[in-house]
């Protein structure tokens, strides 16, 4: 009975937890239907609400602003629109911040997470997945000796919580795995493990990348 009943939950735990997230990302999406005036609202016009509506409101004005954006007008738009908040106090310094992640995250030509790194952490002899954002830059490479990586150190289960760290790219092991695969494996705690590959292992140094 034990058997059966592990089978059963390995079948019930994923589909009630994927049913559980899209119905949060449904129903905070649905939120946008506020926006409309209370006359067009799918409860007033059909007289029951229909779930999922808001959904595809917010949806199609993301896709519209997008194809606004795209073009001339819109490019220009959107210039005096960004400039426009860079001139409020307070508005530009977090605006700017956030403008600047979200084009490195979601822009087509942008490298939020460019590979995936075996790294110690959070001591010696203890490693985890860590992924590369970049190198340091600003007044900061002059006070590192060396060459360092940037990199970003997610948690388990929930990859979007982590630790940025700048580490000596001699104490970084480039890994042959897609980001895809190393974020499976950590939001899966390991359980989840990516395809065999042939042992190459890939170390950045100061002068060139030794493999082994």
């Amino acid at each position: 009975m034990k058997r059966y009943f592990i089978t059963g939950l390995l079948i019930w735990v994923p589909l009630v937890i994927t049913a559980w997230v899209l119905s949060v990302i449904v129903s905070t999406l649905d939120q946008s239907l506020r926006l409309l005036p209370e006359a067009i609202h799918p409860q007033h016009l059909f007289g029951f609400s229909i779930p999922g509506a808001g959904a595809l409101l917010t949806l199609a004005m993301i896709f519209l602003t997008g194809l606004l954006a795209a073009n001339f007008i819109g490019q220009k738009l959107v210039g005096w629109w960004d400039k426009l908040l860079s001139r409020i106090p307070v508005v530009n310094s977090v605006y700017k911040s956030v403008k600047q992640v979200s084009d490195t995250l979601f822009a087509p030509n942008g490298n939020a997470f460019r590979k995936a790194l075996l790294v110690q952490y959070p001591r010696q002899g203890s490693w985890t997945i860590a992924f590369l954002t970049g190198t340091p830059g600003g007044d900061i490479v002059n006070h590192l000796h060396g060459n360092h990586v940037s990199v970003y150190v997610p948690t388990t289960p929930n990859p979007t919580s982590g630790f940025f760290l700048m580490m000596p790219a001699s104490e970084v092991v480039e890994l042959d795995m897609t980001v895809d695969e190393a974020l499976k494996y950590v939001i899966s705690m390991g359980v989840v493990a990516p395809p065999k590959r042939p042992h190459v292992v890939t170390r950045h140094t100061d002068s060139q990348t030794q493999h082994s």
